[in-house]
């Protein structure tokens, strides 16, 4: 009798600037792993499911929820916001998910209500040119184009130490109390800073709403990185579950308009707390086209009835914000770029099915910055808004795809279409999105 197969342990993380489909993906791949885990970000990411037809919108709890006997592990590179995880969970028990097997780290860090007020005064005053010269003769919007989630600023606080409150700090009461006292005394004096009419923080009223948060938080927090490691001694398999997606990444995104945290492969094992050599394979996922939401550049825009098209016929509304998202053709420049950190195995290509219908697909394949090509990827924000993309056509597909179960069955220009950017980008397609549905998926 042949043994089962035992999954190697698996990263899945976004190619573009996020919303690609990543929680499709973790809920197909999770059945076959002991733990889901999640790594970076807060509550401004946002992960969709939809099982038998209904929606489940995910924030902060991994996607592998929805599976019994798999551990859902919010690791230590999280930063979460302990009123908004409540709220989530009440949310996933009336959806009939099994919470036993939810796990917190104790040495993830907060987002309490002073982060979230302090990311709307400093996007305001960005808005309004603040710092763009010193003469203030310029007034152009500087802001990052957050969600405003307190989510740099809890991770400022990370980085700062001293300021900086911890899940494990809920399971000690005088402590927590005391650090809030030192921090909100802190924060009322840079709001005032910021905007003299800020109204006052209340360390009372924190540490109240904390605490009861707290309370209903206690039983699943833990040492998430030993619990890990019993896993990989065990040889049982853990799936990585990326939230926001490589263009964000703070360190090799489109910087500054990026998010806060490592949101590549490359942000593991600082993320959860195990050694890079715990990871195994990493699946990028990626959208047909490309999306964007807040500021920052994104050469292949498209801001016209195709633009419209796209984003009416793939939902591109944000699962978090309901920010209606920048829509564009692929930037297979920008994607290879992120294939190539991640060290991806496989890709994901999701929501082919949206673009049925166009007599043309377009493709970036290069830029023109400066008038030179290049077909490397620029970070730097500012050189990336000069870029002007480089276009291959493909002839489009008219028919719905929806019920494709296999690559065979797709039409042959959708075929050539995932074949050209396979080629492009130097790894296969592993899974192919045609629809929201789990069973929407073809497999290869």
């Amino acid at each position: 009798m042949t043994a089962p197969t035992v999954e190697p342990n698996t990263a899945v993380v976004g190619l573009q600037w996020g919303d690609e489909g990543k929680g499709k993906i973790i809920d197909l791949l999770a059945g076959r792993f002991a733990a889901v885990v999640r790594y970076n970000g807060g509550a401004n990411a946002g992960h969709s499911v939809v099982i038998n037809g209904q929606r489940h919108a995910l924030h902060l709890v991994p996607s592998g929820v929805f599976h019994k006997g798999v551990r859902a592990v919010i690791g230590n590179g999280v930063v979460i916001d302990p009123v908004a995880l409540v709220k989530e969970l009440d949310q996933l028990a009336s959806a009939g998910a099994d919470l036993s097997s939810l796990a917190i780290s104790s040495r993830a860090h907060l987002v309490l209500d002073y982060h979230k007020t302090e990311d709307a005064l400093r996007e305001t005053l960005l808005s309004k040119g603040a710092g763009s010269d010193p003469d203030n003769t310029v007034t152009t919007d500087r802001s990052i184009g957050t969600t405003r989630r307190g989510i740099g600023p809890a991770y400022s606080d990370k980085a700062a130490r001293s300021s900086a409150i911890r899940v494990g700090d809920l399971l000690h009461p005088d402590r927590l109390r005391r650090k809030i006292r030192e921090v909100c005394e802190f924060k009322n004096r840079l709001f005032r800073a910021l905007d003299d009419g800020a109204t006052p923080l209340s360390a009372d009223a924190i540490y109240e709403s904390v605490t009861a948060a707290g309370a209903r938080l206690k039983p699943f927090i833990t040492d998430t990185a030993y619990l890990l490691h019993d896993l990989v001694q065990q040889k049982r398999p853990i799936l990585f579950e990326g939230a926001n997606a490589t263009l964000l990444d703070v360190d090799h995104g489109t910087f500054p308009y990026v998010t806060s945290s490592t949101t590549c492969a490359l942000g593991i094992p600082a993320g959860a707390g195990v050694p890079p050599r715990a990871l195994q394979r990493t699946i990028g996922v990626m959208k047909a086209y490309s999306t964007r939401v807040g500021g920052g550049p994104f050469p292949t825009e498209l801001l016209d009835d195709t633009g419209h098209r796209i984003r009416e016929r793939g939902r591109e509304y944000g699962t978090t914000t309901g920010r209606p998202r920048r829509c564009g053709w692929l930037d297979l420049v920008a994607t290879r770029y992120s294939v190539m950190l991640n060290g991806c195995d496989a890709v994901a290509i999701m929501l082919l099915d949206v673009l049925a219908g166009f007599d043309e697909l377009r493709i970036c394949t290069a830029y023109e910055i400066d008038g030179e090509r290049t077909d490397r990827f620029t970070p730097d924000a500012d050189d990336l808004a000069r870029a002007r993309p480089v276009y291959e056509s493909l002839p489009g597909f008219k028919e719905e795809i929806a019920h494709a179960k296999a690559r065979a069955e797709l039409p042959a220009n959708a075929r050539k279409y995932v074949e050209r950017i396979e080629s492009f980008i130097g790894a296969p397609a592993s899974i192919i999105s045609v629809g929201p549905d789990r069973a929407q998926t073809i497999t290869t």
